[in-house]
């Protein structure tokens, strides 16, 4: 089956970013707040390639917050891009996604990431590895939408975002009050449940 050329794709939230690894980590994607300060777990980390993105894990305009925009979404298939490009990961690659939670915008971009690097792919299948990946994902929906429209995949993206969000609160009904409680009842309310 083909994948995202990486040995290990991970996702984590920053309490996460100190625990030990397997295998070391080659690449990261960092997606934090704005005001969140520089993150000292990387020190600790062996030579790897990072790259920092900043914006608000938000699906409608708060004061004071930076929603995520097709900039940001364009970025983090840019970084796509140029790990493609380089070969980087052909072998023993590890690439390291996070966000605060690594549960919505991380898990955003790994989807974004692997529909991208497999254009085939049908799109519940990527949502399928995704969970594989981290099984909490609640991918944020803006950014999903956004990938979307830069793929080509035509809606199905966010059709199948539907089915996942339906299948997070089929198997975990806690998400309900959690999505709730941070003000994404919009998401709920996409979520098509079988």
């Amino acid at each position: 089956m083909e994948t995202i050329p990486f040995r290990t794709l991970t996702i984590c939230g920053i309490e996460e970013l100190s625990a030990p690894r397997e295998h070391s980590v080659t690449h990261v994607l960092s997606l934090l707040d704005p005001e969140w300060p520089e993150l000292d777990a990387f020190e600790a980390y062996g030579d790897h390639h990072r790259t920092t993105l900043r914006f608000h894990d938000i699906i409608d305009p708060l004061p004071g917050k930076v929603m995520p925009t097709p900039d940001h979404v364009a970025a983090i298939l840019r970084f796509g891009t140029e790990l493609a490009d380089s070969g980087a990961g052909l072998q023993d690659g590890h690439l390291l996604v996070h966000c605060h939670m690594g549960v919505s915008r991380s898990t955003a971009a790994m989807l974004s990431l692997l529909a991208q690097a497999l254009p085939e792919e049908e799109e519940d299948r990527l949502f399928a590895r995704l969970r594989h990946i981290r099984p909490q994902a609640w991918p944020n929906s803006l950014m999903i939408g956004y990938a979307d429209d830069f793929l080509g995949r035509k809606g199905r993206l966010t059709a199948a975002l539907r089915r996942h969000y339906g299948h997070q609160i089929k198997h975990e009904p806690s998400f309900v009050d959690w999505m709730s409680s941070l003000g994404r009842s919009r998401e709920l309310e996409m979520a098509v449940v079988a």
